[in-house]
């Protein structure tokens, strides 16, 4: 064939090419605290529907049992990218790591602190829990945090409970209802399968919703984020701008579709054997989920301010908050999207 003739041919291929088409893929290591957890749904669809892909980057998922266990993977160096609670940037800031977020898909973080099956009747508030065992997706993870601040706030020694780490899914359903601890911090759909066996089921507090979160935090408070280390962001910025593209798509798709539809995209080990009740579950969490991905300093402001009441080292760190994460990747998506 002529050379002239093999250009055309090729031109037509290019031309042929989907939108979005992108030849070098990029490879990144996305560290994720617990895939099942409809907290982390956003990078988990973004998976299925291929977005990485078509933003241009090859993104192998590794599943970890809790967001400390994710966070250590990308602090050793064995992964590149944490999707987790972006708490996490903040507690690590004053301890002079400087990590930060480039996308937001969770608006609230959805945690629930609810009471085992086999204690309903002992355990009837926070103050009930000093010297029980609860539950958490791992010592450290944010699920942790959020329990220390409970019982910090409601004048309970945090020192005082014995935290045990039970992972966020069947494991964690699995410890509440053997009694092995007498209350958790669960995020759904485990919280929904729990409820939905026991009907007299009795939780503590709540943050799936809006208002819920605005009681407990008295702000919102951002949940699920992509973030890692500065420097990796700094010398990655193709990736980076790839990763959030695909989330964005992702939070577009999730909010112009339905629960039953979402779920149909979801792996079938994500989703488990009792899809009704995940699609439930999901209906309760669908407003959780950002419509734009940036975060709002407002809720940056506020996750300070409960690390600070419950830990000395964060109150008398002086952390920059606005290096703990950046809008830049997110607004530049945003404008190529046409949206604000």
């Amino acid at each position: 064939m002529p050379r002239s003739l093999r250009r055309l041919a090729l031109l037509l291929a290019l031309l042929a090419l989907p939108p979005g088409f992108a030849f070098a893929q990029s490879k990144v290591t996305l560290a994720v605290g617990g895939g099942s957890c409809l907290c982390y749904l956003p990078t988990m669809l973004a998976k299925a529907l291929g977005e990485y892909e078509k933003a241009g980057v090859n993104v192998d998922v590794v599943d970890f049992k809790g967001g400390s266990e994710s966070l250590k993977a990308v602090i050793g160096g064995s992964a590149d990218v944490v999707s987790g609670y972006f708490d996490h940037c903040v507690n690590l800031a004053a301890k002079g790591q400087h990590l930060q977020s480039f996308v937001v898909y969770d608006r609230f973080p959805g945690l629930v602190l609810v009471v085992s099956p086999r204690h309903t009747s002992e355990i009837k508030s926070v103050k009930d829990l000093a010297n029980k065992k609860v539950g958490v997706s791992a010592p450290g993870s944010s699920t942790d945090f959020f329990l220390k601040y409970l019982l910090s706030k409601n004048g309970v020694d945090p020192n005082a409970v014995g935290v045990i780490g039970v992972g966020l899914g069947a494991t964690a359903v699995a410890a509440m209802e053997q009694g092995q601890i007498d209350a958790a911090v669960m995020l759904d759909p485990a919280v929904t399968i729990l409820a939905n066996k026991y009907k007299d089921l009795r939780i503590l507090s709540d943050t799936r919703s809006q208002k819920d979160t605005l009681a407990v935090f008295g702000g919102e408070y951002p949940g699920g984020a992509l973030y890692t280390r500065a420097e990796w962001i700094a010398s990655h910025e193709k990736e980076v701008q790839a990763m959030t593209n695909a989330i964005l798509a992702t939070l577009q798709w999730i909010h112009s579709h339905t629960a039953e539809e979402i779920a149909d995209k979801m792996p079938e080990n994500l989703v488990g054997k009792d899809k009704a009740t995940y699609v439930a579950a999901l209906k309760n969490m669908l407003p959780m989920y950002s419509q734009n991905g940036r975060m709002d300093p407002k809720g940056a402001q506020a996750v300070l301010a409960v690390f600070s009441q419950s830990s000395p080292e964060v109150a008398k760190a002086n952390i920059d908050l606005s290096k703990t994460y950046t809008n830049k990747y997110v607004d530049a998506a945003l404008k190529s999207m046409g949206m604000k």
